[in-house]
């Protein structure tokens, strides 16, 4: 078993996590594991209508790191006003609604995770090879919230949750408070319990396990995930010299071990 790091940030990010299409287009609080994995099957050229393709990322394990929780954005959003009903938004029926379709879209700004994605090699490194050359594109949640880089940290890790706890580079939080002690406090989320924690209670239980993607077929089964505040060293979020965050994170992705060939 191996993994790889993902870093989702972005001037905006929006992970839905209830019904596809009603007016509130709500955002949780941290990425979805169906969001991730769209971003996945979407990178491998997976098209909606091939649901039975979705298992095979099941056996991934993912494990979130809260650097910036961001600041939550309601924007108020129109589609079709002021134009004749043949010009209006389309049903799913093959008609028009003959009027503007109102929605208020939730979105997360500045905000800033970084997901240890772990799994069978073979499977890791697949993925790792189509975020590299994807087929579609990736992005966080909507297809206008486009990723900053570097966005894939690391490709091949043996141990990618033990990096998210000593290595990787974290973003500073403007609402966090400064500190001068060694070590401060950062949220996780985990699909496992860690095992410094094995008794962990669940923090919550979600429908965001994707089964299909099928435009009118969408369906997910529950997770829970378990939360953690993790003292960190003071060191992954402090300058280094004239280094800024940006260039620590590019050194720290250049650093990483070249990747296994993936066979045929």
């Amino acid at each position: 078993m191996t993994g790889l790091l993902l870093r989702l940030a972005g001037p905006l990010q929006t992970w839905g996590e209830r019904a596809a299409f009603p007016r509130e287009r709500d955002t949780a609080s941290f990425p979805t594991r169906s969001g991730i994995i769209g971003m996945f099957a979407a990178a491998e050229g997976i098209p909606r209508t091939d649901p039975a393709a979705l298992a095979r990322y099941d056996h991934l394990n993912l494990t979130v790191r809260v650097d910036r929780p961001g600041v939550r954005l309601v924007d108020y959003h129109t589609v079709g006003g002021g134009q004749p009903k043949e010009l209006t938004a389309a049903t799913s029926t093959g008609g028009n609604k003959g009027a503007a379709v109102l929605t208020n879209r939730h979105y997360l700004a500045d905000a800033v995770f970084t997901v240890a994605v772990t799994g069978p090699d073979q499977r890791i490194a697949r993925i790792a090879d189509a975020l590299n050359h994807p087929h579609w594109s990736p992005y966080l949640g909507r297809r206008a919230c486009i990723p900053d880089e570097p966005f894939l940290l690391r490709a091949a890790v043996n141990a990618p949750v033990t990096e998210l706890l000593h290595s990787v580079p974290l973003s500073p939080d403007p609402i966090r408070p400064a500190t001068e002690d060694e070590t401060m406090p950062v949220t996780f989320l985990w699909e496992q319990p860690p095992a410094a924690h094995p008794d962990l209670d669940v923090f919550a239980f979600l429908h965001d396990t994707p089964r299909s993607f099928a435009q009118h077929g969408r369906s997910h089964s529950k997770r829970h995930i378990y939360r953690t505040v993790e003292q960190l060293p003071a060191t992954l979020a402090a300058p280094h010299g004239q280094r800024t965050l940006h260039q620590r994170l590019i050194d720290y992705a250049l650093n990483s071990p070249a990747p296994e060939e993936v066979p045929a």
